[in-house]
């Protein structure tokens, strides 16, 4: 269930609710009783960012790391074409 946020319109009191999606919006505050509670428009709660949860989540067998594949390449430094790091780039 998500949490609304709410503030009274008459005493500015800020109000937060765990309510069903469903439900129908807070009218009195809980300060003042007061009928001018108003619901507030407000950020989520969680965020998703990087590369992607689904990416090695969910998968099996050769699948299980798709975002890990191409990091998982050793670099031409690393395999030794550069010995001694004599090689000029």
């Amino acid at each position: 269930m998500p949490i609304y946020e709410y503030e009274c319109q008459s005493c500015g009191h800020e109000h937060e609710a765990l309510q069903k999606m469903s439900a129908e919006p807070l009218i009195h505050c809980p300060a003042c009783s007061e009928p001018e509670l108003k619901k507030k428009i407000s950020a989520a709660g969680f965020r998703l960012k990087g590369n992607g949860w689904y990416e090695t989540d969910f998968k099996s067998g050769a699948k299980k790391n798709v975002a890990g594949e191409a990091s998982s390449k050793p670099k031409a430094a690393e395999s030794g074409c550069c010995k001694g790091g004599s090689c000029k780039s």
